[in-house]
Formats: C-alpha cells, sequence, structure tokens
C-alpha cells in the first residue's frame, strides 16, 4: 500500500481507498500517514462524501498505535464509529469541559465584547479569579461596579450556564488521549456553547502536548469545521494549525465551505482532499493556496462523483485521484427520506437499480 502524506519511513496509516485511474477504474490500494503531525483539510459539497472520509481516517485512527483521535461532530453524524467492536471508539452525549479551561480573554469574546467594555472587562476579571462558573458569578455578584455592568455580566454568566456544557468534572485534555477514539456529539448544543467546547478541547490537547510528551499523539477531527472559523474557537485551531506540528497535534477539517475559512486554514494544509465542489467561490479558495506543483488547475483535476477526491500531498508534492473506501462503522451522515418513513410507497416509483445498502447520499455511496 503507497501511503500519501510521507516521503519516506514506516508506521501507522489509514486505508483511505484506491488511486482512481482516468478512465475511472480502480487502481492500487492508497493510504494515508498517521505517523507524523499533519494539517488536513477535507472539502466537498454535500452529499459528495465529505463526512463519510473524515469518519474513514477516523476509523483506522483509532485502531492504530500511539494516536488518540478526537472527533467534534456538530451533526450528529459519528455515533456510528462507537457501534459494534469494529473500532475502539465511545461517544460522548453531552460533552461538557471546565470553565478554566477557557482563559480569561475568552470570556468577552464569547459573548462578543470588548475586552475594554465594562461587562467584558468584568467577565475578563471573574474568569482571572475564578476557577468555576459559580465562583465566577459569585465573583461578579461583589464586584464594586456599577449595577447595570453588574448585571449585564450575571445574565451572560446565567446563559453560559443554561447552556450545560460548563462543568467542574468536565472532560480534561489527558483523558482524551486515551487508547480509544472520543466523538464529542455537539448537535445539540448552539454556535456559542459548541465553539466554546471546541476552543477548549483544540487548545487544551495543545497545551498538554506542550508540556510533557503524551503516549499518543492527539488527531483532532472537527466537521463542519466553518462553524468555527471565527468567533471564540477560531485562535485555538490556528494554534493547532500553524503550530502543532512540533509538538505533535493534528487537525483534519472538514468543510462544505472552504471558502468561508480564513486563508491560513487553507494555505497551511499539507493534506488536502477535495471531493466535488461547484461554488465558485469555494473552488477559487482551494485555487488561490494550489500549490505550484498542481499540474493544470484545481478545478480541471475535482472529481464528479460520490467518494471520488483529489489529494494533494505536499510531502511528496504530488496530486492523486483517489476513490475512498467504504466505512466499516455506520455512517450517520444520511439524508432522511420520506420514502422510509412511510414504509412502503403505496404506488410504484422509479428505483436507480441500487441495493438498499447502496442507496442514499453520496457518503453511503462512497468506496469500494
Amino acid at each position: 500500500m503507497h501511503v500519501l502524506g510521507r516521503d519516506e519511513g514506516t508506521g501507522p496509516a489509514v486505508r483511505l481507498g484506491r488511486y482512481r485511474a482516468a478512465d475511472g477504474s480502480d487502481g492500487a490500494t492508497v493510504g494515508l500517514d498517521l505517523d507524523r503531525p499533519h494539517a488536513a483539510l477535507i472539502v466537498g459539497k454535500r452529499g459528495y462524501g465529505k463526512s463519510h472520509t473524515l469518519g474513514v481516517l477516523a476509523e483506522d485512527a483509532a485502531r492504530a498505535a500511539g494516536v488518540a483521535p478526537v472527533v467534534v461532530d456538530p451533526m450528529g453524524g459519528f455515533d456510528g464509529l462507537a457501534v459494534g467492536d469494529a473500532v475502539p471508539a465511545h461517544a460522548v452525549d453531552a460533552p461538557t469541559v471546565p470553565a478554566a479551561t477557557l482563559p480569561p480573554p475568552a470570556w468577552p469574546a464569547l459573548f462578543d465584547l470588548s475586552p475594554t467594555d465594562p461587562v467584558g472587562a468584568l467577565l475578563w476579571d471573574a474568569a482571572a479569579a475564578a476557577d468555576s462558573l459559580a465562583a465566577m458569578i459569585d465573583r461578579v455578584e461583589t464586584a464594586a461596579v456599577d449595577g447595570d455592568v453588574r448585571r449585564a455580566a450575571r445574565n451572560h454568566l446565567d446563559l453560559a450556564d443554561s447552556w450545560g456544557v460548563f462543568a467542574p468534572d468536565g472532560l480534561a485534555p489527558d483523558a482524551l488521549l486515551s487508547g480509544a477514539a472520543t466523538v464529542l456529539d455537539c448537535s445539540g448544543l448552539d454556535d456559542r456553547p459548541a465553539a466554546a467546547l471546541v476552543r477548549a478541547v483544540a487548545r487544551g490537547l495543545y497545551d498538554v502536548c506542550v508540556e510533557h510528551c503524551p503516549d499518543r499523539l492527539p488527531w483532532l477531527m472537527v466537521d463542519e469545521v466553518h462553524a468555527f472559523a471565527d468567533g471564540v474557537a477560531a485562535s485555538a485551531l490556528e494554534t493547532v494549525v500553524t503550530r502543532g506540528r512540533t509538538p505533535g497535534v493534528s487537525l483534519v477539517a472538514a468543510t462544505q465551505r472552504p471558502s468561508a475559512l480564513p486563508s491560513v486554514a487553507v494555505s497551511q494544509a499539507d493534506l488536502l482532499i477535495a471531493h466535488r465542489l461547484t461554488a465558485a467561490a469555494d473552488v477559487e479558495a482551494l485555487a488561490a493556496a494550489a500549490p505550484t506543483y498542481l499540474s493544470g488547475t484545481l478545478r480541471e483535476r475535482l472529481p464528479t462523483t460520490p467518494g471520488g477526491t483529489v489529494v494533494v500531498d505536499d510531502a511528496t508534492e504530488s496530486v492523486h485521484g483517489v476513490q475512498v473506501r467504504r466505512r466499516e462503522t455506520p455512517h450517520g451522515g444520511a439524508d432522511p427520506r420520506a420514502s422510509d418513513r412511510a414504509g412502503q410507497s403505496s404506488s410504484p416509483v422509479p428505483q436507480s437499480g441500487h441495493s438498499p445498502s447502496t442507496t442514499g447520499t453520496g457518503a453511503e455511496q462512497v468506496g469500494q
């Protein structure tokens, strides 16, 4: 198996799929390096296998020695990783983190407040002096500030408490570096609490790897990463992208909208896995960061069928067409169908010729 992402050596790898020949036929088996840290970007429009590919990476990363995958699941599509015994994985249905994992500057930013605003400054002060949300509220209640400022800060903290994402016994970075994949189901969270969770997890994994050498290297996998491209999570994700290699933190970011990402997220990716894209802005965002060794235009190389990808590999400065393999665990990202809900249709409908196990979204059909 040829392994993309490295130019020499051996080590754990993902079984990504097979090379895709110009005529669409399958070639040799191809893998993706797990031995070294990477900043990888998976892009593709809805239904063409972006989340499926992220799941493929998570499956093999969970089984690899020395690797600890952490999957941020904003849509509830990755719980299948923890079904059965195929993959050592567990899903956290209501993930929480200690409030202290957000540093003082993050608290004003969480509510779009300036740190020089009186309310923002009070939140900063409370976070600097307290190690839990309850202690922050106590600090605000006893602060020598104007009553309106105190009430506004208290309202913000009460809102944060209502999210249910902060708890003194919440996830610690060391707990995420276990021998199994961890799926953080954020489907029940709105954007702000989900961003707070992503910020705490991303920065926590980075810090623990800087402070000491853990037994396993973290691979943080974030689906729909464009939802966290600005706001409180953005700086932590950028830190992992730009500085994660040295301490050994990898990031795999998946998105339907590469045009919504900061340019550094695209330009710093040493592995790009591109499924079908049709929006001009998204194609242009990738083309702007296309390497000089890419022959022709990226638009010409993009696949048109579900599961097909173009992989741009900086390690070997090469570009490859790959058909992603099928997942071994259930994929939860399929679109619901009215015909499934109704049971049996009252009138015949044209069939595609696929068996029930291969119909549905492109994400279900990818690979061989």
